[in-house]
């Protein structure tokens, strides 16, 4: 019942609030999608659910245990997953849509970073970097340590040296910064390859074909440098071709145009099971605490008359009407109709002419205790009186 009326007695600052939640909760699952954080966020919604459950069947001591559990995770959680934190906070930085934000621009990291390939190409060293795209690679990816660093010359040999204990796997380079070292790819399944083609090789295919991310591979025994897109592995033959090719990959994809059609239809059509689920789930929640909000309604109701002098008429037969608006719960709130309540003024001390009355508080009764009156109207009324 309190949810049908709450759902009756929606208003245009509810529906934003919905629709702005189910935009945030939508890109947040897009974010973390595939992560640990991801889990952990699914975790927490679980307990949400439960804690809310508790928390309107009235269980005293769960209630209570949780409400001390979530002052620890929400530390613990800021304390596991800063890395994804950090990101999502990166992504809604407004600096970095005005342009203000420091970032590492390609034509400052990639020439250097291309000798630094070609360095290790000379040497003989095994290597593997991947040049994220639009898509996270991170659910595609196992083991790893996180690292935070420039692609430098220095920095790359230090990882890849043979006595290095990170040289094994792969560096991560995500918007021109090393984020994550010693990664293990996922191998092509595909048989027709090369003999010559070792593990390396294989395993820079085997992302390249599963993302859209672009995989460069030096040979441990030909000193060779390779760039794996998605079914091909392209030999390169020095740096400049190296540097060509790292920028395209960097370089952000352009969209092609569409017609605002085509854009309403993408935004309402495109993912849109997950969409129509985000809402869903935004929505009930929304109903499942909308019930302990504050809220105020205002209904109008008919004035009534009580206790005129015998010897008095009103001049005018016009029943006056008041607007009262009451505040509580909204759960409470919301079932309120004009029936339960009445607005009673007392006539007794009238007498002959014109006269005015106050409407007081306590001339509106109400259906229960935990409403309150906090406007009344008007607040006072005018009548004109004469003898009988």
């Amino acid at each position: 019942m309190h949810l049908l009326a709450i759902i009756g007695n929606l208003r245009f600052q509810d529906l934003l609030d919905i629709l702005f939640l189910t935009v945030v909760s939508y890109h947040l699952y897009l974010w973390f999608r595939g992560t640990k954080a991801f889990k952990a966020l699914v975790g927490l919604l679980g307990l949400g659910i439960v804690y809310t459950a508790a928390r309107t069947w009235g269980l005293f001591l769960t209630t209570w245990v949780f409400q001390v559990l979530w002052q620890v995770l929400v530390i613990l959680l800021i304390i596991l997953f800063q890395s994804e934190i950090r990101q999502v906070l990166e992504r809604v930085n407004p600096l970095q849509a005005l342009g203000l934000r420091k970032i590492a621009r390609p034509e400052e990291w990639i020439p250097g970073f291309s000798e630094a390939v070609f360095a290790m190409a000379e040497r003989k060293i095994g290597a593997l970097v991947i040049i994220e795209r639009t898509d996270r690679v991170g659910s595609l990816t196992t083991e790893g340590q996180p690292l935070e660093g420039e692609p430098t010359q220095e920095l790359l040999l230090s990882i890849f040296q043979k006595e290095s204990p990170l040289h094994d796997g792969a560096i991560l380079i995500r918007e021109g910064r090393i984020v994550r070292v010693a990664c293990y790819l996922p191998l092509s399944p595909d048989e027709g390859l090369p003999k010559e083609w070792g593990t390396r090789h294989r395993a820079a295919l085997g992302l390249s074909e599963r993302s859209d991310a672009w995989v460069i591979v030096t040979s441990e025994e030909r000193g060779e440098v390779s760039v794996a897109r998605g079914h091909e592995l392209t030999h390169v033959d020095n740096a400049e071709t190296l540097s060509r090719i790292v920028l395209e990959a960097v370089t952000p994809i352009t969209p092609p145009k569409r017609s605002w059609q085509g854009r309403i239809q993408s935004i309402f059509f495109y993912r849109w099971r997950i969409k129509l689920g985000t809402l869903a789930l935004v929505g009930a929640v929304w109903l499942l605490l909308a019930g302990q909000q504050d809220f105020e309604r205002t209904l109008k109701v008919p004035l009534e008359i009580t206790n005129i002098p015998q010897t008095l008429e009103i001049l005018s037969d016009q029943t006056p009407i008041v607007a009262i608006t009451v505040r509580g719960l909204r759960k409470d709130v919301s079932t309120l109709e004009k029936k339960n309540i009445r607005a009673a003024l007392d006539l007794s001390s009238a007498t002959k002419g014109e006269r005015i009355f106050r409407i007081t508080r306590d001339q509106i009764l109400l259906p229960n205790d935990w409403l309150n009156v906090v406007d009344i109207s008007p607040s006072q009324v005018k009548f004109n009186f004469k003898e009988k």
